[in-house]
């Protein structure tokens, strides 16, 4: 089975029947470390929308949004600072997970649920994206010799065969050198770039693309095997970003950054906000404050951690993504 195809399967496997987030589950998210991390992103949104120029309605989407944190502080956060945006927004989930489906539905129960992009709307979007590409099924080629060959999966090793239908490859490289593609990922950002959608992505990998395999599995905080037990494990990769601002450019649109999530969180005033909370409740200060370190620190998810904004090519660059 090639390599996508394991991960899709996996995937839909794992994610079917359980809620995988905190410290009962395999990883905690940014949204469930600080709510000022969703409060931020809402309050972004709200900015992005008066730059669109306050468009009525508006589709304020979220891919891949976990339990609903994320979104219900986004939302409370909106509706306090800019009332007329939460009046203008609808709200758009895109999940497959009916475990997780359950879990939005306590939190958001206004909003409306989408298996995939296609049955979205039409008309203005904003689309939050956070630790989504990362799970979406990548493929691996490998150089051997003066040729690629693919990764496939079977029996829980790995087969290195012929490529099927592989796109560009560089025409050289080292021996061994691995080089990871994801079409759903680049299929995605182009549908989003082609309807002039804003779309903030907020993800674990390189700024530039390379050579390397960074497929990996968590389980219980850990790391696990990929191949080991699929359907058990969180199966995910590095996100490309060259390759999608490169992808949303081709169809049209303008692409700001990647820049380290941790410097954009602070762009946007999560520390300040953090502190806010920190001295509202004094007892949880402490866990406030270094879930907030945590997010913004080179050594925690700062750096490794990148944020990308697609938007339209006439448009003011968005909150976070000024030119320094």
């Amino acid at each position: 089975m090639r390599l996508d195809a394991f991960m899709a399967r996996a995937a839909a496997a794992y994610y079917a029947g359980r809620d995988p987030f905190g410290r009962a589950g395999d990883f905690t998210t940014a949204p469930e470390i600080s709510q000022a991390f969703g409060e931020c992103l809402g309050l972004w949104a709200a900015v992005a929308w008066q730059q669109m120029g306050r468009p009525a309605p508006l589709l304020l989407v979220e891919l891949g949004p976990g339990r609903g944190t994320l979104m219900a502080d986004a939302l409370r956060a909106i509706a306090e600072v800019m009332p007329a945006f939460r009046a203008a927004l609808q709200l758009h989930l895109v999940e497959t997970s009916p475990a997780l489906r359950a879990a939005q539905a306590r939190l958001l129960p206004d909003a409306q649920w989408h298996a995939d992009i296609a049955t979205l709307p039409a008309g203005p979007a904003i689309v939050l994206a956070n630790e989504f590409f990362d799970a979406l099924p990548i493929r691996q080629f490998i150089r051997r010799g003066d040729a690629w060959l693919e990764r496939f999966v079977q029996d829980g090793a790995w087969h290195e065969l012929p490529p099927e239908a592989a796109p560009p490859l560089p025409g050289h490289a080292p021996e061994g050198a691995v080089l990871e593609h994801c079409d759903a990922a680049l299929a995605i950002v182009q549908t989003l770039a082609a309807r002039g959608a804003t779309l903030l992505a907020l993800d674990y990998g390189p700024a530039e693309d390379g050579f390397g395999d960074s497929l990996q599995a968590l389980s219980a905080h850990g790391r696990a095997e990929p191949l080991a037990a699929p359907g058990s494990v969180d199966i995910t990769a590095h996100v490309r970003f060259a390759a999608l601002a490169a992808t949303a450019r081709a169809a049209g649109a303008a692409a700001h950054g990647p820049l380290p999530m941790g410097l954009f969180l602070q762009r946007l005033g999560l520390m300040s906000r953090a502190a806010i909370l920190a001295r509202s409740n004094p007892r949880q200060a402490g866990l406030i404050l270094s879930g907030a370190e945590r997010l913004v620190t080179p050594e925690g998810m700062g750096r490794l951690f990148k944020a990308l904004c697609l938007c339209h090519p006439r448009r003011d660059p968005p909150p976070g993504f000024e030119p320094a």
